[in-house]
């Protein structure tokens, strides 16, 4: 597997290869002066020990780091924003944030200017950004000007693998294209005899998420379940998301009233999944998963569920959601993952970061094993007992990046 070394294991490999080219110059032909001897094999000795310095130096763990969390503001999603400053609550100073605009899509040069102002802080050694919207390779590139040893963990790219995987030094995503497979049959039990997937040509241009379209068509059929795509507005064009928002909430009636209330109804944007909830619930149809599986995405605001004091409590959650189900007559017609996959990718790559930061991978990245075994760590945290899967991605060649992770669990289906 090729893992990218942190820089001072850079340096000390400059070291040895402009030693090396040291060593190459030819032999003068004319007699040395005296003493040369004496000198050359004393420079040898302070190169060596240099390139000892070096070796230890690249092996020790970095001192005083900070690790920044970039995400969304809360009128995208609060997931994200509300797990950066639980990470913020939990390590203090060594936790910087940041948010990306909610236009990102027409203001890429904030999204690059914010992050080269969190680098600009010599302090940061790594930065989390979930989720990694389009503009996040370009603002990659920018930092890794002037800080080439930055690392950057990814959650939820909206960039196709093929940009983003050589630029981030670990990419975590929820497994689009399986989820295109588990999600009819799950419907099906629901009860489903129609899916509605509401989505807009910029999201339909993303590889993972035609995959998992794809995979819609194909086992919806399987399942006897009709797929029905309807077009949404894009929330970052000119109606902005309150726009894309009032067009769920006047849709989702129409289609209930044309496909019958055993209509399982999908979205592939976050901003849309609370007005869809609700008109689900309010309407009595089926709702199996969103975009970002996770039982806080979209569900408090729109059953209007108090998360006071109990954010990122996700027996709490579950409770609550369990009531509104049971107020609702809806059971078994409603489900979500029980663990937050967004907040997650956060807390797992803040937590994998410090590992590496102190020493844990010996210098390299990516360390597979501890990978995975931290998301699991922080997966529990959330939901005890919950089991995660994470496959690589693989591309249309049939290559797996060995950096970029697709992440699954169970659903939960309320009664």
């Amino acid at each position: 597997m090729k893992k990218r070394l942190l820089s001072l294991t850079l340096a000390a490999a400059m070291v040895f290869s402009m030693a090396g080219c040291r060593g190459a110059e030819p032999t003068a032909t004319t007699a040395a002066p005296a003493g040369t001897e004496a000198t050359t094999a004393a420079d040898a000795a302070d190169t060596k020990a240099e390139e000892d310095s070096a070796e230890t130096e690249a092996a020790a763990p970095a001192e005083n780091f900070k690790i920044g969390i970039i995400t969304g503001t809360a009128s995208q999603g609060d997931e994200e924003i509300t797990q950066a400053n639980k990470m913020k609550e939990k390590y203090g100073d060594m936790i910087v944030t940041s948010t990306y605009p909610d236009n990102f899509t027409t203001e890429t040069e904030t999204v690059i200017s914010n992050t080269v102002a969190m680098a600009s802080d010599p302090d940061v050694k790594a930065i989390i950004w979930c989720q990694a919207i389009p503009g996040t390779a370009a603002a990659i590139d920018k930092v890794r000007e002037t800080r080439p040893d930055m690392i950057f963990i990814v959650g939820t790219p909206g960039e196709d693998p093929g940009v983003i995987n050589p630029k981030a030094d670990i990419v975590l995503q929820v497994d689009e294209p399986g989820c295109g497979i588990v999600i009819p049959p799950q419907a099906k039990a629901q009860g489903a005899k129609t899916m509605i997937h509401y989505s807009f040509p910029r999201h339909m241009s993303y590889a993972l998420i035609v995959a998992r379209h794809e995979n819609l068509k194909k086992y919806c059929a399987e399942n006897g379940i009709e797929l029905v795509d309807v077009t949404a507005p894009d929330p970052t064009g000119d109606s902005g998301i309150t726009g894309a928002q009032q067009f769920i909430l006047e849709d989702v009636p129409r289609q209930i009233e044309k496909y019958g209330k055993d209509t399982v109804f999908f979205t592939t944007n976050c901003g849309m999944q609370e007005p869809l909830i609700r008109s689900v619930f309010e309407n009595g149809a089926i709702y199996s998963l969103q975009c970002c599986p996770s039982p806080f995405h979209a569900f408090p605001a729109a059953l209007n569920i108090d998360m006071a004091g109990h954010e990122a409590d996700v027996d709490y959650m579950m409770e609550q959601l369990q009531a509104k189900v049971t107020e609702a007559n809806m059971g078994g017609r409603v489900s979500t993952w029980g663990v937050p996959c967004n907040m997650l990718f956060i807390s797992a790559g803040v937590e994998y970061a410090k590992k590496v930061l102190e020493g844990e991978t010996n210098g390299t990245v990516l360390d597979e094993e501890l990978l995975r075994s931290t998301v699991q760590e922080c997966a529990e945290e959330f939901t005890p007992g919950a089991q995660m899967t994470l496959d690589y991605y693989v591309d249309d060649d049939g290559n797996a990046k060995e950096n970029h992770f697709l992440v699954m669990s169970d659903f939960v289906t309320f009664e």
